[in-house]
């Protein structure tokens, strides 16, 4: 079976696009790994605070923002 295919939307963002793009890569990478929100966002949290420094906050969920 092929993995679902799945579109990143940045709508706002204040970071520079390199970072944006590795926030994008990360999570991705997350999703295909792991699958409980939480530890998804665990994931794209620490690998954000080893790669850029501390302190770093994720949130993965659905209707944030409504």
């Amino acid at each position: 079976m092929a993995p679902m295919e799945r579109k990143a939307v940045v709508k706002n963002a204040d970071m520079e696009d390199s970072m944006q793009q590795d926030a994008v890569e990360t999570a991705a990478n997350a999703m295909d790994k792991l699958n409980i929100e939480k530890d998804i966002a665990a994931h794209v949290k620490k690998e954000f605070d080893r790669k850029y420094e501390p302190t770093w906050h994720c949130i993965v969920g659905r209707n944030f923002g409504r």
